[in-house]
């Protein structure tokens, strides 16, 4: 797995920012010196990520030229991919193009890409195809979300054992017993509850930890912790998609008028599913009021 090797992990902190969501973070403190040529592609790689997380799309496909290894061109692909809906056939095909190459195909950044993408487009069992092997933590924690997605609990538990016996106290670890733990809900909400907990102790509070809080409260009915966690979250970034989304439930369930969180999510990410859910049952209302009229 990756970061097997001995001596010290030159990346644990980055790679930490950049799990838990602290993506301008990670980008100001990626200047990591005496790193090795492999360690400089893994860095450059979670930047560039991370850009690609805060909606840079662009900067990525300029800053990543050809002469690029493999898993800085896998991660140009991805924010090609996210950039424009023009984007997408051509950008699987590529992708499909290097997945099949003998050279490059196995590349445990390629994969994670090819995986993303195709979760993106809910086709789980090409996802799967590229990332079933695992051999990293970060294929690992991808295949734990894929499989919650495919309401498969019990493989994604399989996942997660993986995880753990290589190291139980990794934050992709804790991050996806907490995503199984909201997936299976009932009395493990309160368990992924505390996860956040101790992350939002540990580290400076992000967009991704509050959020996540925020949905475990609501799943135990606490709509009032979840809303005050959303309004922080709101003010770390107020074009968040989750953020808005999470509000618009939120908001429903205390009472409170949810059209100008709707609003916002429409105008900055017109193809959330929220949004495209709404917008399907605003024309079978309209269909609905024109077959009565």
């Amino acid at each position: 797995m990756a970061g097997m090797g001995s001596g010290p992990d030159h990346l644990f902190n980055l790679r930490n920012t950049f799990y838990l969501g602290a993506y301008q973070t990670a980008i100001n403190n990626s200047e990591i010196p005496n790193l090795s040529p492999e360690d400089a592609v893994e860095r450059d790689c979670l930047v560039f990520r991370s850009y690609i997380a805060l909606g840079s799309y662009q900067l990525v496909i300029s800053e990543i030229d050809e002469a690029a290894a493999t898993p800085l061109q896998a991660v140009k692909l991805l924010a090609m991919y996210l950039s424009s809906p023009d984007n997408k056939e051509s950008t699987i095909s590529s992708l499909k193009e290097w997945l099949a190459d003998s050279t490059i195909g196995n590349n445990a950044i390629l994969r994670l890409i090819a995986g993303t993408v195709f979760m993106h487009e809910e086709d789980y069992n090409e996802a799967l195809k590229h990332t079933h092997a695992g051999g990293t933590m970060d294929l690992h924690a991808l295949n734990v979300q894929i499989f919650i997605k495919m309401h498969r609990s019990d493989y994604a538990e399989k996942q997660l054992r993986v995880m753990q016996q290589y190291d139980e106290d990794h934050t992709l670890t804790q991050l996806a017993t907490a995503w199984l733990n909201l997936a299976v809900g009932g009395s493990k909400i309160q368990e992924a509850y505390l996860i956040f907990q101790d992350f939002s102790e540990r580290y400076p509070m992000t967009c991704l930890v509050l959020n996540t809080k925020a949905v475990c409260c609501m799943q135990m009915g606490n709509f009032d912790e979840a809303e005050s966690l959303l309004l922080e979250a709101l003010n770390k970034d107020a074009k968040d998609p989750e953020t808005l989304a999470n509000l618009v439930v939120c908001s429903l369930h205390v009472g409170k008028s949810s059209s100008r969180y709707l609003s916002q999510l429409k105008l900055s990410h017109p193809e959330h599913v929220l949004v495209k859910r709404v917008s399907s049952a605003e024309d079978n209302f309209e269909r609905a009021l024109q077959s009565i009229a």
